[in-house]
This record gives structure tokens, C-alpha cells and sequence, in this order.
């Protein structure tokens, strides 16, 4: 059912990608919570134009924490100013101790030791800035490449909530 849902929306969204023009955003400044597949955290981002916007991820996740840094593009949807589909790609650096860890495709994974993460980022995803509110809600996929400990490729869901200014 989950990759159903996971096909459906990147599809969905690679439609929309190419079908629909930018518009301007409708805030400048953003800081919230994300909870994702490996770390949940805090997140910043900034519009550098109407369209482009970069995002910080300071991720905590069990034994360490991981920094993601994201380009993306951000336009309209279903012609709803409040709802963008943003796209873009990045790159993260962290670390984690030793332990046992579940990863998100249900498998478990030990690790001896502690272990640098470093590796490439995209994200591909919806957001939804309430009206009349400065909260902004998104849902978005994230693939992952793992260089540090992999190499591997996997992709999580992430959930956010942002305060926008």
C-alpha cells in the first residue's frame, strides 16, 4: 500500500512539475520540525528568489545526527497560491555511534562502530502554507545516496511543520 501511495505521488508530482508555471511565494523565512525516515529535527529555510529557496536540516536520530542542506524550487499547484510542489537536490554530513538500527525498509542494520554519514540528497514534496496563518505544512520523499557507510540508495517520507515569517 505504502509504495503504492509512494509511486502515485512522485508521479503526481513529476506531472505537475512540467505542467505548471511559478508564482511567487508567499513568505520569506521559515523555521519548524521535521520528522522524516532516519532523523527527526529542526529545519530553516530562505527564499533567495520568489521560486528558489534553500532549506537546513539539523536531523537527531538514534546513537547521532546528521546535517542536510537542500536546494529547491518551489511552484504552484492546482493553480492554489497556498500549495507548492517543491523540488530540489543537496547533500548531508553526520555521524552515529555504534548500535543497532532499524532502517526504514524494515530491515535491521548493526554497526561495530561509529561511523562518519556524507552523501547526496533530493527531495521531491508538497507544501501547504494555511491561510490567514504563517504555519506551513509539507509532505515530500527523500532519496537518499550513502556514501560514508554504503554506498546505498534509499528514500523515506518526511513530514514538516514550519513557522513562516
Amino acid at each position: 500500500m505504502m509504495k503504492k501511495a509512494t509511486l502515485l505521488l512522485v508521479i503526481s508530482a513529476f506531472a505537475l512539475l512540467f505542467s505548471q508555471r511559478a508564482h511567487a511565494q508567499t513568505y520569506p523565512y521559515a523555521l519548524g520540525l521535521k520528522f522524516g525516515g532516519y532523523e527527526n529535527g529542526i529545519s530553516g529555510k530562505y527564499f533567495m528568489q520568489n521560486d528558489v529557496a534553500i532549506e537546513g536540516i539539523l536531523g537527531f536520530r538514534s546513537h547521532g545526527a546528521v546535517l542536510t542542506g537542500l536546494w529547491e524550487k518551489h511552484q504552484t499547484v492546482f493553480d492554489v497560491p497556498e500549495l507548492k510542489l517543491y523540488y530540489g537536490a543537496g547533500a548531508h554530513l553526520g555521524a552515529v555511534g555504534s548500535g543497532r538500527y532499524k532502517k526504514f525498509s524494515g530491515d535491521d542494520e548493526f554497526y561495530d562502530s561509529s561511523s562518519i554519514l556524507i552523501g547526496a540528497d533530493a527531495v521531491l514534496g508538497l507544501e501547504y502554507v494555511i491561510p490567514q496563518s504563517p504555519i506551513a505544512v509539507s509532505l515530500d520523499l527523500n532519496p537518499r545516496l550513502e556514501l560514508g557507510r554504503g554506498p546505498f540508495f534509499d528514500i523515506a517520507p518526511g513530514l514538516g511543520i514550519k513557522y513562516t515569517f
